[in-house]
Order: C-alpha cells, then sequence, then structure tokens
C-alpha cells in the first residue's frame, strides 16, 4: 500500500499488513513451510479451522466468505460509482486482492471497518471468499477508522466528510479538539467542515456531485438572505464561477443587505492579511474593525463549544 501522509496521524500504517500474501494458495504453503514438522504430514486445510482468537491468527490475512460480511454501518461514505466499482472488479479477476479488507466481529458473521469498495467489488467479480485481517474494534475506534481510510484514500465528498465528523462528535461527545486529535487534521480544518452542514440541502448535493467545491460552499455560508444565498449556488454551477469570483459576488450581495458592512471592509491590506491570517489561525470567521489607530477584534462562534474552543486558543496564544 502507498503511504500516503499528509497530516492523518499514524495512518493506517500500524493497522494492515502491507507484506502479507494475498493469494490463500500462497498463505496456506507459506504456512506449512513455516512449521516444518513435518511440512508435508500437515495439512494446510486445519489451519484454517483454527480460532481467529488466538494469537498465531491475530494479524495473520484469513479468507472470509463474503456472504459472511456485512458492509460497516458507520461508514461515512455513501455514494459508490457503479462505474469505478466495475473497473474494480476486472482488476480484481486480474490481479487479486491486493489489500486486505480490514474486519470486525459482528452478532453474525463479520462487519466491515474498512474496504468497502473491495468488498462491493469482489462481490461483483464473483469471488467466494476475500483476505481479511480482523480486529477486535469497539464502536469508537470501528467509526474513527472508517472515516480515517476514507480520507487518507481522498475517497470522501466534503459533506459526507463532515457528516462524519458530525457523527463522532455526537455520538461520542467527542470535541472538536478531539475529533483533530484523532484524525491528525488542526481543529480550524474540523471546523471549517462542519460548517458545511449549515447550508440547505440542494447546495449541500451540489457539493457532493461535485458541482461546486467545498470552498464555494464556505462562502455562500454567511449569505444570510437564503433566496440570493440559492441564487448564486446556481451561478457557481451554470457558469463556473471560481471561488474567487464567488466572494467577490458575495461581499456585494452582503453589502446590499447591510450598507455599513461596505464602508467596515475598507480597510488597508495589511489590515486584510492579518484578518486571514487570524481566520486561519482560529479557524473562525476574524473582523477587525477600526482603523489603524483604533478598533477591536471580533471572533464569530456558533456554539458554546466553539466559544469554549477559542477561549482556550486564545489563552495559549502568545
Amino acid at each position: 500500500m502507498a503511504k500516503k501522509r499528509g497530516g492523518l496521524g499514524r495512518g493506517l500504517d500500524a493497522l494492515f499488513a502491507d507484506a502479507a500474501s494475498i493469494y490463500e494458495e500462497e498463505q496456506e504453503e507459506t504456512a506449512a513451510e513455516e512449521e516444518q514438522s513435518p511440512p508435508k504430514k500437515k495439512a494446510p486445510a486445519k489451519r484454517e479451522k483454527k480460532s481467529i482468537d488466538t494469537e498465531d491468527t491475530k494479524d495473520r490475512i484469513l479468507y472470509i466468505d463474503i456472504n459472511d460480511i456485512k458492509p460497516n454501518k458507520d461508514q461515512p461514505r455513501k455514494t459508490f460509482n457503479k462505474d469505478r466499482i466495475r473497473d474494480l472488479a476486472d482488476s480484481i479477476l486480474e490481479n487479486g486482492v491486493i489489500q486486505p479488507l480490514i474486519v470486525r466481529k459482528a452478532a453474525n458473521g463479520y462487519e466491515l471497518v474498512a474496504g468497502e469498495r473491495r468488498w462491493r467489488a469482489s462481490r461483483e467479480a464473483g469471488l467466494s471468499k476475500v483476505p481479511c485481517i480482523v480486529r477486535d474494534f469497539d464502536e469508537k475506534q470501528n467509526m474513527i477508522v472508517a472515516i480515517i481510510e476514507n480520507m487518507q484514500r481522498e475517497d470522501l465528498d466534503a459533506i459526507e466528510e463532515a457528516a462524519g465528523l458530525q457523527a463522532m462528535a455526537e455520538r461520542f461527545h467527542f470535541t472538536q479538539e478531539q475529533i483533530s486529535s484523532s484524525l491528525g487534521k488542526s481543529r480550524a480544518y474540523i471546523a471549517n467542515s462542519l460548517r458545511l452542514l449549515k447550508l440547505p440541502e440542494v447546495i449541500q448535493q451540489y457539493v457532493k456531485d461535485g458541482k461546486m467545491s467545498a470552498a464555494h460552499g464556505r462562502t455562500l455560508i454567511n449569505i444570510e438572505d437564503s433566496k440570493k444565498q440559492l441564487q448564486l449556488a446556481e451561478r457557481i454551477v451554470k457558469e463556473g464561477l471560481s471561488v474567487r469570483e464567488t466572494e467577490r459576488l458575495a461581499d456585494h450581495i452582503k453589502d446590499e443587505v447591510n450598507p455599513k458592512r461596505k464602508k467596515q471592509r475598507e480597510k488597508d491590506a495589511d489590515m486584510a492579511v492579518v484578518e486571514n491570517e487570524l481566520r486561519t489561525q482560529f479557524g473562525t470567521k476574524v473582523l477587525i474593525r477600526g482603523t489603524q489607530k483604533k478598533g477591536k477584534i471580533e471572533f464569530e462562534y456558533y456554539s458554546l463549544e466553539e466559544l469554549n474552543r477559542l477561549i482556550e486558543a486564545l489563552r495559549k496564544a502568545k
């Protein structure tokens, strides 16, 4: 597996056995050679009957009946491209399943933790068994690993990712800082991702469908007039507006609603640069009002949790 970094902590390296064999026949032959007592009298089939709970099979690839594996109920990815699944199925028929699936025990059989695309493609390819590594994950670990795997492979759209992060917060009472630590992403990244869920469903769908980017979506969030917000979203889709063009139009709309806002935005370039730096550092909208001689800095927050996060961040800032 290609090791893909980019700030995801230790990633999945500790979860996947990269060097393990991917074909059942090779696994059995290797297992027989390792035992050496004597190699010809020890039938490989007996190894398959061992309990997966033993230390001997803890990190070994097991070939599990594909019908005994059920999808992960916490899978953040909701959309699977049929053409890509078909292409992957063709590759599996040609080369086998290169990366084993990660599963955990369920009441009846097993539940996927990571690898649903491979599982779906293997079913389409007609495989009866798939290579798996069985791990003893609890509900919290199951959700975190499912999200990390998809993020690491860039398989999630921005809305699916935001919904997964929100589920972590709601189901397991994670703070944004804990989510940040678990996934190896900055708190600003987490906060900006979650803000996308404030958009109307129709605009969220545009983001999911790739008709506009997450950056477009974040630009639209601060337009309070829902009708104008939707009109601008439709222009983005129809005209292919860039994020910069969208920002200018969004500012114009907000100026129309609040004429005073235009004067407040007319500040020198240095002040605007500092404002953007603070937005990035603290993960929320920051406004610097006034002149170079006198004014005030405003931080926006959208929940008590976010207020507490900002207070703590300001205390640590030097």
